[in-house]
């Protein structure tokens, strides 16, 4: 009897990775009865790493009030998993920049304190395992705003009170830990992180991501030298240097922040979600991986869910299912593809392949299980 694993990433505005598993196994089983078929959406972090996890987990959503990035009350939700003890909190629901209008965008005014209070709330729940999705931020305060509500204070020169702003990075001076949340030290987290720019710098998180968050040429300059001078009182208080750590930069140095502030590992999204399934075991006996999302090209491959799918497999077959594909015959070749789909093979523009992903998906997979029965 073949075996055949699903595992996808979402086709983004189209479909989420379980209804990608389902219209696959309707096509499969038009032409092969006899087939154990197990499904295993995947998510590098991002957009539908909630809905991946509830189906492994079995968590739950938890709605909690907390602050936006510019301290507004909001009511965001996590996912709390009771039996493993197990968080997901995604930053962008309390401190993303989908909550701000355009002109409420300014990363020197902007904070992770409602990240923080989302932390919080999952340890007073008794969560002893956290993964951070840092994507989507409005923020460039290095972490010191999530920080502030675990129980660190942060002060200037002048001994004064920091609120955990952006704009605070340069006047900092001193970080106090006497406060500090003691249930900290006995949680292990995880951070979902695809990017591994220094904290500072040309390549930093300043340089490269403020000016989508509202900063202006001057602005940046500002919160580049906040986050130099961030680095230099760590290095100076607590002997450690935050620049090369890789993704230390993302979500405006939040990456930083939580290896210091929670002793946090980064890790590749992907490599993450892919461990929880417990996908290297499913995929053991398989004789082929199916896997998409909705363009395939070359940046598929650096820390994309496909290229964690190609990275954990050992000698099954790969068939890939996209909507549209821009890789030459010989680079896939080289990724060890088996079997390509494009939806756009099937389609009348890319308006009709959003729109009926699902139909030409299961059509795509009724062909594939043709060719293969």
């Amino acid at each position: 009897m073949k075996k055949i694993v699903i595992a996808p990433d979402k086709f983004k505005g189209s479909l989420t990775g379980i209804e990608f598993c389902d219209a696959v196994e309707r096509g499969i089983k038009k032409h092969i009865e006899n087939v154990t078929i197990v499904k295993l959406p995947l998510a590098d972090g991002g957009d539908g790493t909630v809905d991946a996890l509830k189906l492994y987990t079995g968590g739950k959503l938890i709605s909690v009030e907390v602050h936006d990035s510019l301290l507004r009350p909001i009511q965001a939700n996590y996912l709390y998993a009771e039996k493993e003890k197990l968080a997901f909190i995604e930053m962008a629901e309390a401190s993303g920049i989908r909550l701000l209008k355009n002109e409420e965008l300014n990363p020197l005014e902007t904070s992770t304190y409602g990240t923080g209070e989302l932390i919080l709330d999952a340890i007073k729940r008794g969560a002893r395992h956290i993964i951070l999705g840092i994507g989507g931020s409005s923020t460039n305060d290095a972490g010191i705003g999530m920080a502030s509500a675990l129980g660190f204070r942060f002060f200037d020169a002048e001994k004064k009170l920091l609120e955990g702003r952006g704009k605070d990075l340069n006047q900092l001076a001193h970080i106090d830990t006497s406060m500090v949340n003691a249930e900290l030290r006995n949680i292990k987290f995880e951070v979902a992180c695809d990017v591994d720019n220094p904290l500072f710098g040309p390549n930093g998180a300043a340089h490269i991501y403020a000016p989508q968050k509202g900063a202006t040429k001057r602005v940046v300059e500002e919160l580049d030298a906040g986050l130099r001078n961030f680095n230099e009182k760590v290095e100076t208080q607590f002997g450690k240097n935050l620049q090369n750590i890789a993704g230390a930069g993302a979500a405006g140095g939040l990456g930083a922040g939580c290896v210091l502030f929670l002793n946090a590992e980064l890790k590749s999204g992907t490599e993450l979600i892919i461990s929880i399934a417990d996908f290297d075991e499913q995929v053991k006996d398989a004789d082929w991986v199916v896997t998409g999302e909705g363009k395939f090209d070359e940046q598929t491959f650096s820390g994309k869910v496909i290229k964690g799918v190609l990275d954990s497999r050992t000698n099954q077959q790969l068939a890939v299912f996209c909507g549209l594909s821009e890789l030459n015959e010989q680079q896939i070749k080289a990724h060890k593809i088996d079997y390509l789909a494009e939806m756009m093979e099937q389609a009348a523009d890319v308006e009709d392949s959003i729109k009926n992903a699902g139909k030409y998906l299961e059509n795509a997979a009724e062909r594939f299980a043709a060719s293969i029965k």
